[in-house]
């Protein structure tokens, strides 16, 4: 019997959970996470992910722009590892 329990879908438009806001701190040369409970210091990976979504996106959009803004190819199995990680988190929630 498989166990999907764990699966994490990403939604389809995903934007910030609007318990969290995104802000660049200057102390901490870096963008954070801010929510009721804390603070969640981002890489600058993270940073770049999440700052697209604003609920407009699709994930294959964020994945083409992020190819695109970085000359690269082949991003979506990494992005889609960090969304399905900020789902986990509750930082992201449906358009």
């Amino acid at each position: 019997m498989n166990d999907t329990s764990n699966t994490i879908t990403v939604p389809e438009r995903p934007r910030l959970n609007r318990l969290f806001r995104m802000q660049y701190e200057e102390a901490q040369q870096s963008y954070v996470l801010l929510y009721p409970e804390g603070m969640v210091k981002l890489n600058q990976s993270a940073s770049e992910i999440l700052l697209l979504c604003d609920g407009t996106r699709t994930l294959n959009e964020i994945v083409h722009t992020l190819e695109t803004r970085f000359s690269t190819n082949n991003l979506g199995p990494d992005v889609t590892a960090m969304l399905e990680e900020a789902c986990r988190r509750n930082w992201l929630e449906a358009a």
